[in-house]
């Protein structure tokens, strides 16, 4: 059941998905199953809860050493208790991790729009001071792991305002 909520009701629902807010830099890197590097690119996202609209909503802007530029949105709803992605991108959803008390771990879970058969998870590990996290996507194909991500970023700025519209 998807519902109406406002940014600031996400929050409290989603607290560590909250800490997200704000623009955060940093670097990825893909291997395949065997750990051989098969690409890598900086990128910088933008974590908004916006007043109107959608209660979340993610814009990531990559950039290659070959110049090379990619932007891609993600705006999300709420489904039963989780943020939600259906778009041209992906389908899935994310949500805290409630096994201590510390509001660290984001979960994620998604499908490649049209390929039903490739999924990944990705773990998202705040720091506790909120200035620097780590991401880790393993990735499925036909139930095979068939690739791994990490991103490494840190927090360029807690206000996102000052970011959106701006080329990376």
């Amino acid at each position: 059941m998807t519902t109406s909520l406002s940014a600031n009701e996400l929050k409290k629902m989603l607290p560590t998905l909250a800490r997200h807010e704000g623009v955060w830099e940093g670097h990825y890197r893909y291997y395949d199953a065997n750990g051989k590097q098969t690409d890598a690119h900086e990128s910088r996202l933008l974590c908004r809860f916006p007043d109107s609209g959608h209660p979340y909503h993610q814009t990531n802007h990559y950039r290659w050493a070959d110049g090379k530029r990619d932007v891609r949105d993600f705006p999300a709803s709420v489904e039963n208790g989780r943020l939600r992605w259906d778009n041209e991108f992906i389908n899935g959803w994310a949500c805290d991790v409630t096994l201590d008390d510390f509001g660290r771990t984001t979960m994620l879970n998604w499908t490649r729009t049209g390929e039903p058969d490739l999924y990944l998870y990705e773990m998202i590990q705040l720091s506790d001071d909120n200035l620097s996290r780590a991401r880790t996507w393993q990735w499925f194909k036909a139930d095979r792991l068939f690739q791994r991500t990490l991103v490494d970023e840190h927090r360029v700025s807690t206000d996102w305002r000052a970011y959106d519209g701006k080329e990376f």
